[in-house]
């Protein structure tokens, strides 16, 4: 790093890397607010059962870069046996995606 004497960009952006290093190393130590400082506001789905011996299929990953309403259509053939159970379609749906559609 090096650091530039003034207000100018440089000198901003420092500031800027070096508060967003603070946060971490505080998230790290366990201390302030951090986004995963509660993990169930982070669930997609609360009071989610998941079957014994379930297993999740294997999934062509959803990248982005095709078409999501074939994604989806095959998504849902292979948890055809649990069509009943919303919960559980939502909470591993998640599972398909790879890459940029995952965020």
């Amino acid at each position: 790093m090096h650091f530039v004497r003034g207000e100018g960009p440089s000198t901003v952006l420092e500031k800027e890397r070096i508060e967003h290093m603070e946060e971490m190393l505080c998230a790290i130590e366990g201390g302030g607010n951090y986004a995963f400082a509660n993990m169930a506001e982070s669930c997609l789905v609360l009071d989610m059962v998941i079957p014994p011996k379930f297993k999740v299929p294997d999934f062509d990953k959803y990248k982005g870069t095709t078409c999501p309403k074939n994604h989806l259509k095959m998504y849902c053939r292979k948890m055809g046996a649990y069509a009943k159970d919303e919960k559980l379609l939502m909470h591993f749906f998640q599972e398909s995606f790879a890459g940029a559609a995952i965020t």
